[in-house]
C-alpha cells in the first residue's frame, strides 16, 4: 500500500513567473511542500517532477526522489494536461499517488495524514479516489441567467441553496495504475475531502501569494 506523494512544477508560468519557488515563509514554496510531506508519517516516497534542473536540485538537496520531465510535457501546449498526468504516474513507483501542489501552501501535514486515512476507507466504501474541495452555497450566474436559483417568489437563502464544491486540488490521490487508465488524477466517483477556506488557498497569482504569506503569520503566531 506503498504512497509516493508527487509534486508537480516546472520553470514556465504565466501569471506569476517563477510561481513554484517563489519565497514563503523561510523557504519557498516548492521546498515549504517537501519540508510539509516529509512530516507525514504515511507517505512512502516523495517525488519532485519537473523541467527545471534548478528545481530538481533543490529537491535533491532536500533528499527526496526526482523525475525529469521532457519540456513537452511542461509547456501547456504540446501535450494535453491528461497526457502530462499519465506520463508522470508511468514514470514513477508507488501503489498509490498522492497529487500534492506547492501552489497549496497551506495544505498541513495533518490534513494530508487525515486525507491518506480516509481515502482507504472511501476505497473501501465503494469510491475510486479522494480530492479536496472547498464547500460553498453562493448565488452563480451564467452567460443566459441564473444556475443555481429562481428568481422573483421562488428565491431562497443561500443557506437553503445546493450544496457546491471547489475543486482546490491541493490534495488529489488514486491508485497510480488508475491515474495511468484515467489520464487524470482522480476518476468519475471521488470521496469529497473537505478542507477550510485558508487550507484551500491556491497560488495564481501575485494577490493569492500575498494572501497566502498573511494567513502564513495566523499559523506561526
Amino acid at each position: 500500500m506503498s504512497i509516493n506523494a508527487v509534486i508537480p512544477v516546472r520553470a514556465g508560468s504565466r501569471r506569476l513567473p517563477n510561481k513554484n519557488i517563489a519565497r514563503f515563509g523561510n523557504s519557498t514554496l516548492l521546498e515549504w511542500k517537501i519540508d510539509q510531506l516529509l512530516k507525514v508519517k504515511e507517505v512512502d516516497q516523495i517525488t519532485v517532477s519537473s523541467d527545471s534542473d534548478l528545481m530538481l536540485e533543490m529537491a535533491s538537496k532536500k533528499g527526496v526522489e526526482i523525475h525529469k520531465r521532457a519540456p513537452e510535457y511542461c509547456d501547456e501546449k504540446t501535450k494535453t494536461f491528461g497526457e502530462v498526468v499519465k506520463h508522470i504516474c508511468e514514470s514513477i513507483s508507488g501503489e498509490h499517488i498522492l497529487w500534492a501542489t506547492c501552489t497549496a501552501p497551506l495544505v498541513l501535514p495533518e490534513n494530508y495524514s487525515d486525507a491518506i486515512e480516509r481515502y482507504f476507507e472511501a476505497l473501501q466504501g465503494g469510491f475510486d479516489s479522494l480530492m479536496s474541495v472547498e464547500p460553498f452555497k453562493r448565488y452563480i450566474w451564467t452567460e443566459t441567467g441564473p444556475l443555481n436559483y429562481k428568481l422573483g417568489l421562488d428565491h431562497v437563502p443561500s443557506q437553503e441553496l445546493d450544496q457546491l464544491y471547489f475543486v482546490t486540488d491541493g490534495i488529489l490521490m488514486a491508485p497510480r495504475n488508475k491515474m495511468i487508465e484515467w489520464s487524470y488524477f482522480h476518476g468519475k466517483k471521488p470521496f469529497k475531502y473537505e478542507l477550510s477556506k485558508i487550507n484551500c488557498i491556491d497560488i495564481d497569482d501575485e494577490y493569492d501569494l500575498s494572501v497566502s504569506k498573511a494567513w502564513l503569520k495566523d499559523f506561526l503566531e
